[in-house]
């Protein structure tokens, strides 16, 4: 396509210069033929502006209909061994329940809290439709274990049932050898009053406990009410006189600086 647009050009440069009596320059000839802006209305030459973009095009992050899957399901299986904070289960929604020694977080996942064994059970006597998972420290164990049975715990521990103390019962004229037994145990405690109260435990007014010091003949200073307002005026006199010797005391200190 570009030969038959340059023949005519160069045959017209050619039959110049062989008109031309004086031997030119091939440069001259295709300076003459070099192709110049037409001139225009408003300035010497046309000028022609080419508009980039100024900011890159973005395109679709995820060109799909749907995003990506969020990998839940079961992350451990049965009798698989975990660790306190292992994620056993991924789920929306509770399809599944946290049994023994098992949490559930805010999003639905279930994680060990011991370390030990996964269990996939139900539970008909707590709820008749529930899936549970939990985490037992034997593998052979099985859950659910029967209710009111002894259990393991933290540091291979297992549960007992604890004593109970008997209960005792007041006695008529106990009080009496209470006071026989107290009295004459510390200083000030004579003629001590103990009634049995709630609990049964032997305890006296409070009145009475706040004349400890006086049934000991203990000697307290009494206290002197004094005028107040005078005090305060007192203070804030002392106060105001030591903050002028501290300015004065600042001002002579400048003063010393400026003469050095």
């Amino acid at each position: 396509m570009l030969l038959p647009r340059l023949q005519p050009p160069l045959r017209a440069a050619i039959t110049s210069i062989g008109r031309s009596s004086q031997q030119g320059c091939l440069n001259e000839a295709f300076a003459a033929l070099a192709i110049r802006p037409a001139a225009s209305s408003v300035g010497p030459a046309s000028l022609t502006f080419v508009r980039h973009a100024s900011h890159a095009q973005q395109g679709a992050v995820n060109k799909g209909k749907d995003g990506p899957g969020k990998r839940l399901g079961a992350k451990k299986s049965g009798e698989q061994y975990v660790i306190p904070g292992n994620i056993i289960f991924r789920q929306r929604g509770t399809h599944w329940f946290p049994g023994d020694n098992c949490a559930m977080g805010r999003d639905h996942t279930i994680y060990a809290t011991e370390s030990g064994y996964v269990k996939y059970y139900k539970d008909p006597e707590k709820h008749p439709k529930r899936q549970y998972i939990g985490v037992t420290f034997e593998r052979d164990m099985v859950l659910p274990l029967p209710r009111n049975s002894m259990r393991r715990r933290r540091l291979n521990m297992t549960a007992h049932k604890m004593e109970v103390p008997p209960v005792v019962v007041p006695i008529e004229g106990l009080p009496e050898v209470v006071e026989k037994v107290v009295k004459g145990e510390r200083r000030g405690e004579e003629g001590r009053k103990l009634e049995i109260g709630g609990g049964y435990v032997y305890r006296e007014a409070n009145w009475e406990i706040g004349r400890a010091a006086e049934r000991a003949k203990v000697r307290v200073k009494l206290f002197k009410p004094r005028d107040r307002w005078a005090a305060r005026t007192k203070t804030w006199k002392r106060k105001m006189a030591n903050r002028e010797k501290r300015v004065v005391k600042s001002v002579k200190k400048k003063g010393k600086k400026k003469v050095v």
